[in-house]
């Protein structure tokens, strides 16, 4: 049936694989076209050297039109709506959908000859290069981010007196040249593997460097003074963002050396893709809790500090309030950083302390008086200085007429 399309989907995303016409038809009915990116599942056809059924399955496939969605709300609800069932592969649940006869909307179907389901090898495949197309995705939302930042990763990282840091400025365009001749290969072959097989100890050393400054940041809000606070969260607001935008680059390489070795894989060993596939989600997901583990420590020595500014804002009404702004700017960066890296977290603020009136007023007073006294100070100091050099005119007056 040319109407036929096969749904196929992970814990990243959503493959819709079928008749080029079909699939474009599915997805504007489902208003996901324009958030679908085409998938190119040619590899498929090359893959597989045993069985001439698996040979011939893998070109027909290969020949139809693949879009791949990454998993948002929309797109899991498009898999609740149409029920995919768990595969023999892990990871990974599939559907056939169609739309028969004269029946417009579309139907959960049966399996179709054409279905990956039908050969667990080729499923396989295909969830390797949904996995590839997932850190992809990733590596642009990343790029997007860096952009943002006022400072560039690269400039940071030659800040730094660390060989290491140096290194990692290479590493990167290395990585990055090795994914454009990548896209020309179709492919990895001995010699461009050779260019950034050592790649993962440069990235994880400067991981690791990032995750040590945001912890030395942190250790200064043991200050239990306001104003040595209020100092603190200031620093930590200006230098936090550029060591979260360290670690997104950290998270961009091993993203883009990650799906070079899928391709290794894909090539070389492809009864072991699932296997490989399943460490490279692990290795993430603990990149991942690596991460949120010093963020949260990060957060909590900031509401730590909130708290110690607020006990006293009836004194320091202005410092206090410098820390919480600065402490709700950085949480808020942190909180888009882990949504970035599809780190779970609830978003923190804070409020400055409310008082009652007759504090409120105290509270005012006070900081009047302290904004204001310097300016006395320095009012009194010239009077004093005019009053004596008039003196002394004065006196040398009084001589002069004598």
């Amino acid at each position: 049936m040319d109407d036929e399309i096969e749904l196929i989907g992970d814990d990243d995303g959503l493959l819709v694989n079928g008749n080029p016409a079909a699939v474009k038809e599915f997805l504007r009915s489902e208003g996901l076209w324009a958030s679908s990116t085409r998938l190119d599942l040619r590899q498929l056809h090359t893959m597989f050297g045993v069985g001439a059924d698996v040979t011939q399955a893998a070109s027909g496939i290969a020949a139809k039109s693949a879009r791949w969605l990454k998993l948002t709300p929309e797109s899991a609800q498009l898999r609740m709506k149409y029920g995919l069932m768990e595969s023999n592969t892990p990871g990974v649940s599939h559907a056939m959908v169609g739309k028969p006869g004269s029946i417009k909307s579309w139907l959960r179907a049966e399996q179709g000859s054409g279905s990956l389901l039908s050969h667990p090898a080729l499923l396989s495949g295909a969830a390797g290069i949904m996995a590839q197309a997932a850190m992809r995705q990733t590596m642009a939302e990343i790029t997007d981010y860096l952009a943002t930042i006022d400072e560039k990763v690269d400039d940071v990282l030659r800040k730094q007196d660390d060989v290491v840091m140096a290194q990692m400025v290479g590493t990167g365009r290395a990585i990055e040249r090795a994914m454009i001749v990548r896209e020309e290969l179709k492919g990895v072959n001995e010699t461009l593997w050779s260019t950034v097989d050592q790649a993962h100890q440069t990235i994880g050393a400067t991981q690791a460097y990032a995750l040590d400054q945001l912890d030395s940041i942190a250790e200064k809000f043991e200050c239990i003074q306001v104003s040595g606070l209020a100092a603190a969260a200031g620093q930590a607001e200006s230098e936090v963002p550029r060591w979260l935008a360290v670690l997104a680059r950290c998270f961009q390489l091993h993203d883009a050396i990650d799906v070079i070795e899928l391709d290794r894989v894909l090539d070389e060993s492809p009864e072991k893709l699932d296997a490989y596939r399943r460490g490279l989600k692990k290795a993430r997901q603990e990149r991942r809790e690596l991460v949120s583990g010093h963020t949260a420590h990060l957060l909590d020595r900031m509401n730590t500090a909130v708290g110690t500014a607020n006990a006293k804002v009836v004194w320091n009404r202005t410092k206090c309030l410098e820390v919480v702004d600065s402490a709700n700017h950085l949480a808020a960066g942190v909180h888009n950083f882990h949504g970035l890296l599809r780190i779970e977290s609830a978003p923190r603020s804070w409020q400055e302390r409310r008082l009652g009136r007759a504090a409120d007023l105290g509270s005012q007073a006070i900081q009047k008086t302290k904004d204001t006294a310097p300016y006395v100070a320095a009012g009194v100091g010239v009077l004093a200085v005019v009053t004596v050099a008039g003196r002394k005119l004065q006196g040398a007056g009084t001589t002069k007429g004598g």
